[in-house]
């Protein structure tokens, strides 16, 4: 089989490198009550097999594409030996978020539980955002709860000598020529018309990839919330909307309690569209189109944004058309300029809100013990980004939302600079934000 990694995925892993650190996705499960060890661990045995059950092994050749390598994670899940209370939820999400994961010498993710003071139980997922995307990892989620492994037929680390893998690796970067060819041509064209933007972004980017003792890491504020799903859809048809324009706008409407709006007064809403298809086996099959709101209405009519969307969502093919042509270049880009094309993704110009919505999950997703977990949440964490990192590209805003067991959950991630960026100021803005929807909803963090 052709296990080489997609060129999005080279990408990602380049960028990652480059800059220091890379992103996680990060799944937190809380059941009021105990749960079934055995079924847990049935679970995480089932992950191993399937996207989240591989690495990286890199090529001999430094302008050659690397390789997806067999690799089911760690033995067994890390159960917590003491208990703690729930309040100190946050602290263990954050603790197991800084656990070592690594998309080429592993593991690339971990599972852990720990029991809570008042009898129940949370459960933690966390996974190398180049190894898997949020849809992605969905899949994989309900695929091992509900028992299905998928064999995806990849090598053991290894399992070529080098000399293989330089014949190997040359003989295919040579038969890609072509490929390569148009790539160079729609880099070109891209820069031309980008220009300006690309010089703005770079100019924000990190000059160079965080050393040790240089700065110090930041723990980025992270709310929970959690609605009822019949008040929140009722609402948002209240105001010509659906779930996903309403997500939309308290998006929106957040960036503009934290100071994130161009100088013409709108909000640049940045939203991951995927494009995974059947039988898929990228890790990050999404394209980012992003649109401009003004958020002056949203509260009362969500009208105009919904327009936007679908707009958008129309525009896909034409979006990811775009950004995936010059990706084959992926794989010889230096080191220098990895890092300056990962700051034009940093450096968006407008103080982009990030607003990632996967709608209605699967049931199975809300099962990891094999039943149904009371709260379900996701999150993006990057436990190596620095304060430098976060002042300089002036902050991030990004809310991430899906639909399951009767309620909409969304986490809440931000830091702005100028601003408190604690859990209580966060957690403030997200209450004071909700109510301008007039929307109830219980908050963790």
């Amino acid at each position: 089989m052709d296990n080489r990694l997609a060129h999005v995925d080279q990408a990602s892993y380049l960028g990652a490198r480059a800059l220091g650190y890379g992103a996680q996705i990060q799944f937190t499960w809380i059941y009021n009550r105990p749960i079934n060890i055995d079924g847990l661990r049935r679970f995480h045995g089932n992950l191993g097999h399937g996207l989240l059950g591989r690495r990286i092994e890199r090529s001999p050749l430094p302008f050659a594409r690397d390789r997806w390598v067999y690799c089911p994670g760690t033995e067994d899940v890390e159960i917590a030996e003491t208990a703690r209370p729930r309040a100190d939820l946050v602290a263990w999400s954050n603790d197991r978020a800084r656990l070592p994961l690594d998309p080429e010498y592993g593991p690339s993710w971990h599972l852990g539980a720990l029991p809570l003071e008042d009898g129940g139980t949370a459960v933690s997922l966390a996974a190398s955002h180049t190894v898997i995307d949020g849809l992605g990892i969905i899949q994989a989620v309900a695929d091992a709860a509900s028992g299905r492994t998928r064999y995806l037929g990849y090598p053991r680390p290894g399992s070529r000598t080098r000399r293989q893998a330089v014949f190997q690796d040359a003989r295919q970067t040579v038969a890609s020529t072509p490929e390569l060819t148009q790539a160079v041509v729609a880099t070109a064209r891209f820069t031309r018309k980008s220009r300006g933007h690309v010089a703005a972004s770079i100019a924000s980017t990190p000059s160079s990839p965080r050393v040790a003792g240089e700065d110090q890491t930041v723990v980025v504020p992270d709310v929970n919330v959690f609605a009822d799903l019949a008040e929140w859809d009722a609402c948002a048809e209240s105001l010509g909307g659906n779930g996903n324009t309403l997500l939309a706008g308290f998006a929106c409407r957040l960036g503009v309690r934290m100071g994130r709006v161009c100088d013409d007064g709108t909000v640049t809403l940045s939203f991951p569209i995927s494009v995974r298809t059947e039988n898929d086996t990228r890790g990050n099959a999404v394209v980012f189109p992003s649109v401009s709101v003004d958020p002056t209405r949203l509260s009362s009519d969500l009208a105009e944004i919904r327009v936007k969307l679908k707009q958008a969502l129309a525009d896909v093919a034409e979006t990811t058309d775009r950004v995936v042509a010059p990706l084959p270049l992926a794989s010889m880009t230096p080191k220098w300029a990895a890092r300056r094309g990962a700051g034009i993704q940093l450096g968006a110009a407008g103080f982009p809100v990030g607003c990632s919505n996967v709608g209605d999950m699967v049931p199975a997703s809300n099962r990891p013990d094999g039943t149904d977990a009371d709260y379900m949440s996701a999150r993006l964490v990057e436990p190596g980004v620095t304060r430098r990192t976060l002042e300089r590209i002036g902050g991030q805003l990004f809310v991430a939302s899906g639909r399951v067991h009767g309620k909409v959950s969304f986490s809440v991630t931000a830091y702005q600079p100028g601003k408190p960026n604690t859990q209580g100021w966060l957690r403030e803005m997200t209450l004071r934000t909700l109510a301008e929807f007039g929307v109830t909803a219980e908050i963790h963090g």
